[in-house]
């Protein structure tokens, strides 16, 4: 029987299925692909599903697949895998790019495990907005940071109930017609906070997300909250950092850094 050969990876707690098509490209469908096999009881498990394909313009191309099969622009931790997986099949590189539906991301190998990737510009930034979510008024504050995020700030993280929360916030009518990422976070100082995700297309909560971490960063400090840079906490306890220059145009060479790992690798029947 023909296999598909993978490689399960992570970063800072979000865990993928890498498929490397640059050479052996497979036929199936990947949404199909992701909704099997990113199922944690009858599958392998997984954040989402990551493929490697061939780029004229990069070290590769990246395309992401959410458990729920729909297809997502950009992924940080997703990307830092990608990366160190790359360095891994080539290890004399230690500065690459990577082309993704977001645009063309550079990464740089910083030490062992871990890699540092620049994000793209943040937009659509919006502070203050007052909604209603689970007959609680909420103020929320908003940004794309390669995928939509709502950002709420709170005293007491482990009270939130994300699970009720949100998914309500996920499709509230702010957001729609694609919906939104969901960070609550907590500000422990200028350069540290503490954060939980609910992500689109998991539908539910992750230990890590690392465009939820550039987002929650992006907006502390516009608020004038944070100042780069910051130590992001996980729901799963890693750290992730995020940083830029300050003395030039805002969020100028924007990066998220973190170690990312590769786990294992498989085979799977196609």
């Amino acid at each position: 029987m023909k296999s598909v050969p993978f490689f399960k990876v992570v970063g800072s707690g979000n865990d993928f299925i890498l498929l490397d098509q640059r050479r052996k490209p497979f036929s199936g469908d990947p949404s199909r692909f992701a909704r099997t096999w990113c199922d944690r009881k009858r599958g392998i498990g997984a954040d989402g599903l990551l493929l490697a394909l061939p780029s004229r313009k990069a070290a590769a191309r990246m395309r992401i697949f959410n458990p729920d099969g729909s297809e997502a622009e950009m992924c940080g931790n997703g990307l830092r895998c990608l990366v160190w997986y790359l360095h891994s099949q080539n290890g004399k590189s230690r500065s690459l790019s990577v082309e993704t539906p977001a645009g063309l991301m550079r990464a740089q190998i910083i030490g062992k495990d871990q890699v540092r990737v620049f994000m793209s510009r943040p937009k659509s930034l919006r502070l203050g907005q007052k909604l209603k979510a689970a007959g609680k008024s909420y103020q929320v504050h908003s940004v794309n940071s390669g995928v939509p995020h709502a950002v709420l700030l709170v005293s007491h993280l482990e009270k939130v109930e994300m699970e009720i929360l949100g998914p309500v916030i996920r499709h509230h009518r702010l957001f729609k017609p694609a919906g939104t990422n969901v960070n609550a976070v907590r500000i422990d100082s200028p350069h540290r906070i503490a954060i939980r995700t609910y992500e689109r297309g998991v539908e539910g909560e992750t230990l890590a997300c690392g465009t939820g971490a550039v987002a929650a960063v992006v907006i502390g400090t516009a608020l004038g909250k944070l100042a780069p840079p910051v130590q992001v906490k996980t729901a799963g306890g890693e750290v992730l950092s995020v940083g830029f220059q300050q003395n030039r145009q805002p969020w100028e060479e924007l990066y998220l850094e973190s170690p990312a790992q590769i786990l294992f690798e498989g085979g799977i029947p196609q």
